[in-house]
């Protein structure tokens, strides 16, 4: 789908992508945490219910100082991955530090540099000066690498997440 990153444009995320966003977050996340996260919840996914989420999302970012980002495909514009930044909802966090919610694609568009783009444009837009930090499932290796590459280092915090029945670990990584 993705062969060339000339043919991606990476644009702000509107109410209309909802259900793309919702699509590609469940694509990317029933691939990326296969054996990671319960199959019965990668299983109960739901477009619909994850769009009406994304779209009050959408709808409230300016409120909430939330900025969403959608990689979008020049030729048919389908939406193949997208990112979030907002205020970080760390109990420790400074006033000025922003958390990266999310920077998924769908796996067809893994590895072509989609995310790079997004990641860069998430941070051209954060404010100089301001701490970034990110949660990261702590098995998910291959964006723990990711996030390496563009400055974050995991600085030793770590919380668990619910999933179903399940308490999964994950580590913060920040960048100053």
């Amino acid at each position: 789908m993705v062969d060339d990153l000339p043919d991606v444009i990476i644009r702000p995320a509107t109410v209309d992508d909802a259900e793309q966003i919702a699509a590609v977050h469940i694509a990317s996340w029933r691939e990326a945490y296969a054996g990671a996260v319960p199959e019965e919840y990668l299983a109960r996914m739901d477009v619909h219910e994850r769009a009406t989420r994304w779209q009050s999302v959408l709808e409230s970012s300016a409120r909430d100082d939330i900025q969403v980002w959608v990689a979008e495909d020049e030729e048919d514009g389908h939406v193949v991955g997208f990112a979030s930044v907002g205020p970080s909802r760390d109990e420790d966090a400074e006033r000025t530090t922003v958390e990266i919610y999310t920077i998924y694609l769908e796996p067809a568009a893994w590895g072509r540099g989609v995310a790079r783009r997004l990641m860069r444009t998430l941070l051209e837009h954060v404010p100089a000066g301001a701490t970034v930090t990110l949660w990261v499932l702590s098995t998910n290796e291959r964006a723990h690498h990711f996030y390496r590459r563009h400055g974050f280092m995991a600085d030793g915090v770590e919380r668990l997440s619910p999933y179903d029945h399940e308490q999964l670990r994950e580590i913060r990584f920040v960048r100053r």
